[in-house]
């Protein structure tokens, strides 16, 4: 079985490199609320292991320099933030692995191209709910 907080940060990478992806060249300001939903702090004014993931997600992504960001904002989110030379030619790389299912017939061959993109594939695996199909994805795009 796999381990829980591996098959979230596939999740959270992927809504993060979606973000930023669908306002290229755009920058952004990122919020691990509008990724994973609103947290309850406790008593002690410290957020939930979960939200504290997401965030962590989105400073490794930005370590790993797949993107940037101006300053962070406490442990809500980052600003500024957008994707690099790096993450964007990720993104955009033609994958012909099964990675998910990719209906190509009867569309012209630039559509079908499209198709086959890394967040194409990272898309419809969010769409699935499955996490099969995410982590097959996710492994992907890291190991390339």
């Amino acid at each position: 079985m796999a381990d829980l907080n591996i098959l979230d940060f596939y999740k959270d990478t992927a809504l993060i490199l979606m973000s930023l992806q669908r306002v290229f060249p755009r920058k952004m300001d990122l919020f691990v609320e509008d990724l994973i939903g609103p947290d309850q702090v406790d008593e002690f004014g410290l957020h939930t292991k979960r939200h504290e993931a997401c965030f962590g997600a989105m400073l490794w992504l930005a370590e790993e320099g797949y993107l940037r960001y101006g300053a962070t904002v406490r442990q809500e989110g980052v600003d500024q933030s957008h994707l690099t030379a790096k993450g964007l030619i990720k993104l955009s790389a033609i994958v012909h692995d099964a990675l998910t299912d990719a209906k190509l017939d009867d569309v012209p061959s630039f559509e079908a191209q499209e198709r086959l993109t890394m967040i194409e594939h990272m898309r419809r695996a969010i769409a699935s709910q499955s996490s099969e199909q995410l982590t097959q994805v996710m492994r992907a795009f890291y190991n390339e």
